[in-house]
């Protein structure tokens, strides 16, 4: 979800009370969702809030839905971004940030190699690089048609809040035996399943996905779902500074976590608040984690 470049506010530094805020928001039991400029938001809140920071910031590509600036100008745009995130981050929490290609003349710079040192300075850690792959997008013509993007997990410490099991993916072959040795005859793998290694494969938020909405370029919830269900724990604060139309705070709120998001796009921001309530009363279309890829080689494309 990408939301239009923020403007260069001051950061500040402590935090104050929430309720405190000046700006247009709305709070419940589910968390927070704000028609905000990031940098304002996150000045109001309190040091060290959130398990986990995940986001996919503009791309500086002119699209509809940002401005574009400078190159310099997008990277001192985003340090600020991330060093208030930074200051937002548990001890034991992790940021993850989901970008694609700066595209200059039709050459690509991968935006997450020009954002790794600003993540470093801050003293983070980059725990995994992790490869969206989708099936859909443009088609290019003087170049390989682009269909991946990178999630960079950052953290501030070894002792990261990490849990593998619900993420756990089908074995290929479930049902393997150690054949010699001391383990002959047991399992070989994991019953519950195995990592689901670093490269993701999920469908992007195109015209038939059932999460479609007017925003070009949003989150598939699952993908997010999974951020959340191995990065915290129930009852965690989870924050998107880029909010969208809120794919992030709904994956919270699915899994018992509080949500919390900001977006300078007024209807985007209704539209977050619409998905909420339908989530709420049991309404909400999303595609369910784990469902297949459809195929179309097989009987009702595998699914």
């Amino acid at each position: 979800m990408r939301g239009k470049i923020r403007s260069n506010g001051a950061l500040r530094g402590g935090g104050s009370d929430l309720a405190q805020m000046s700006l247009p928001c709305c709070k419940s039991e589910r968390g927070v969702i704000a028609c905000a400029d990031n940098i304002p938001f996150m000045g109001s809140l309190p040091d060290a809030m959130f398990k986990l920071i995940v986001t996919s910031p503009p791309y500086n590509l002119g699209k509809p839905y940002e401005e574009r600036s400078g190159l310099d100008e997008y990277l001192a745009t985003q340090e600020r971004v991330i060093e208030e995130c930074v200051r937002l981050l548990h001890p034991r929490g992790s940021i993850c940030w989901q970008v694609g290609n700066y595209v200059e003349n039709s050459e690509i710079v991968p935006i997450d190699t020009l954002l790794y040192p600003l993540f470093r300075a801050q003293g983070l850690k980059l725990r995994n690089r992790i490869i969206w792959h989708f099936g859909h997008g443009l088609h290019c013509t003087k170049r390989l048609s682009g269909r991946y993007e990178t999630i960079n997990w950052w953290t501030k410490c070894e002792d990261y809040t990490w849990h593998l099991d619900p993420i756990r993916v089908p074995s290929k072959y479930p049902n393997k035996r150690h054949f010699k040795g001391p383990n002959i005859g047991k399992l070989s793998g994991n019953p519950k399943g195995k990592n689901p290694s670093d490269v993701w494969e999920f469908p992007n938020v195109k015209s038939n996905h059932p999460e479609k909405t007017i925003h070009p370029c949003q989150f598939p919830v699952e993908l997010v779902e999974r951020l959340v269900l191995s990065l915290t724990d129930e009852g965690d604060c989870v924050f998107d500074p880029y909010m969208g139309v809120g794919s992030t705070v709904i994956a919270a709120t699915m899994h018992k976590r509080l949500g919390y998001g900001c977006e300078i796009v007024q209807e985007y921001v209704e539209i977050a608040q619409a998905r909420l309530n339908a989530l709420e009363s049991g309404t909400l279309r999303t595609r369910p984690m784990g469902k297949p890829i459809y195929d179309p080689g097989l009987p009702r494309g595998g699914h």
